[in-house]
């Protein structure tokens, strides 16, 4: 084979891999962000004992993160269309730095909630604003550049829970090791935002931050227009229902499997990376998007993460680690499936001069409903068990799974 043959053969050539260093640095600001997130479920073992606080209390503390999360979703699209998208996620990397650095040093319980306040407030700004500014830089690529910028960004859910089990076993910085890693996340953070202020702003078709020369924000009510189309609020509804049960699984599937599942604490870390070492499935997912159509990957993902969380909740006490990895699996390859398609779907039917308008009200429903998500489950562990809390996740996923079809087949 020549080397011209090669060529022809290799997709991206040398000046489409420069072109592509908005998405990488977009990707790995969002990566960082969910680092430093997920680097928290894995320690609320280790959190009950130093704060000597309940599953209730860390649930809730997690749902207050997830809830500023949610609350920024809007707000971030309505400043990004008046200031762009660029200014908007580098104030989000610092705040979400400034958190990060705010638990290097020991203090209390409340300390620890100010920190998880602020990384949800920082990693809040990212996702509505990089979808449509990752749309607009990769016009004809959206399905590819969201499955991209989603799969690292689940990669960090595979990083965090290996990084704090590595780091048990190194001296930390300042105090308990897990600390260092906080210390690591904010400095890093901090820097890739400075570096995406550099680099992105080159990329956007005016040369600049700003969104296309608009003079003023749209009235609020053309954000919420879209909504009045039956087709549009029951995709919305789906997308709430799978961020309620896919944020309470990530906050508390360690403890599930040690607690049900009667596993070790190092192996339900290792299966909780499992969960998220399966997401380069979305750069499958989101390339079938743009050639096969956005509902047939959305109905197929949403069909294997139910058939893996029904798995996952009918076996556990009843089998071993591999059997329940084969369900963390295939719940795996669900879930993440789903989420570049579903940012596809959205940027399809948004009109462009609300779309990260609209988006943020979206995303603040969706991310509202996963804030509450760990807070249901840790209330229900505990006044009933785990058992019965995955039951009720796993409900919730049959019927967005069941509205899906439905959408699909309606379909014209």
């Amino acid at each position: 084979m020549t080397s011209e043959d090669l060529t022809a053969r290799w997709p991206v050539s040398l000046p489409d891999l420069r072109r592509y260093d908005a998405l990488a640095l977009t990707a790995l600001v969002w990566f960082l962000g969910k680092f430093i997130r997920y680097a928290f479920p894995p320690l609320f073992g280790r959190f009950e004992v130093i704060y000597g606080v309940s599953r209730t209390a860390l649930g809730a503390a997690f749902s207050g993160l997830m809830l500023v999360y949610a609350a920024m979703q809007l707000p971030s699209g309505l400043v990004a269309d008046r200031y762009g998208s660029v200014a908007v996620i580098i104030a989000g990397g610092v705040v979400t730095g400034s958190g990060a650095l705010l638990l290097v040093v020991d203090g209390p319980f409340p300390l620890l909630v100010v920190a998880m306040l602020l990384v949800g407030a920082g990693s809040g700004t990212y996702k509505t604003v990089a979808i449509e500014l990752l749309s607009r830089i990769y016009p004809s690529e959206t399905g590819r550049s969201l499955g991209v910028f989603d799969t690292v960004g689940s990669l960090a859910g595979v990083a965090a829970p290996a990084a704090i089990v590595a780091a048990t076993a190194l001296p930390g910085v300042f105090g308990a090791p897990w600390r260092t890693l906080f210390l690591v996340g904010g400095l890093a953070v901090v820097g890739v935002a400075a570096a995406f202020a550099v680099r992105v702003p080159r990329h956007l078709p005016d040369r600049s931050t700003a969104s296309g020369g608009r003079d003023s924000t749209p009235p609020f009510h053309e954000y919420l227009d879209l909504f009045r189309q039956p087709r549009f609020s029951a995709f919305v509804a789906v997308t709430i229902l799978f961020s309620f049960t896919y944020n309470a699984l990530v906050a508390f599937l360690p403890l599930y499997l040690t607690a049900t599942a009667e596993l070790t604490s190092t192996t339900a870390n290792l299966l909780f990376s499992v969960l998220f070492a399966v997401s380069l499935v979305q750069l499958a997912t989101g390339e079938a998007s743009d050639r096969i159509g956005v509902l047939p990957i959305l109905m197929v993902t949403l069909v294997a993460a139910t058939v893996g969380l029904v798995g996952l909740v009918a076996l556990s006490g009843r089998v071993g680690a591999i059997a329940l990895g084969t369900s963390i699996v295939l719940l795996g390859l669900g879930a993440h499936g789903y989420r570049p398609v579903r940012g596809a779907y959205l940027m399809e039917v948004l009109p462009q001069d609300v779309a990260k308008g609209t988006l943020g009200v979206v995303r603040t429903l969706l991310v509202g409903a996963g804030a509450v998500g760990p807070a249901v489950v840790g209330y229900l562990s505990e006044v009933t068990n785990f058992q019965v809390a995955f039951t009720v996740l796993t409900a919730a996923f049959g019927a967005a799974t069941g509205v899906t079809i439905i959408l699909w087949v309606t379909d014209r």
